[in-house]
């Protein structure tokens, strides 16, 4: 049983290096625009609830794609200002504070 596990356990050994130090300093780097990215994402979240929108609903809104609007829910979206700046826009709300999130 024993080497069967071992045979197991080598016939699935990853191809390629693991990426979690790679992407924990990847996060480290980003840190404070990620915060500035998650802050903006709570806010169209909060805004989503209150005016029972989906994403698609959301996207239709916004005149993008509901793949996009993926995007910018994950929190990982590195926005220009003068994206931000539209979104409150046609939204009608502030997306950004002073301090990130």
């Amino acid at each position: 049983m024993r080497q069967k596990t071992l045979k197991f356990l080598e016939d699935h050994i990853a191809s390629s290096e693991a990426t979690f130090e790679q992407e924990a300093q990847w996060r480290q780097e980003n840190e404070l625009w990620l915060k500035w990215s998650r802050g903006v994402a709570m806010h169209i979240v909060d805004y989503m609830q209150e005016n029972s929108l989906s994403r698609s609903g959301l996207a239709e809104k916004l005149g993008c794609s509901p793949q996009y609007v993926s995007r910018v829910l994950s929190g990982r979206e590195n926005f220009s200002l003068k994206t931000i700046a539209d979104m409150e826009r046609t939204l009608g709300v502030p997306l950004l504070e002073t301090e990130p999130a």
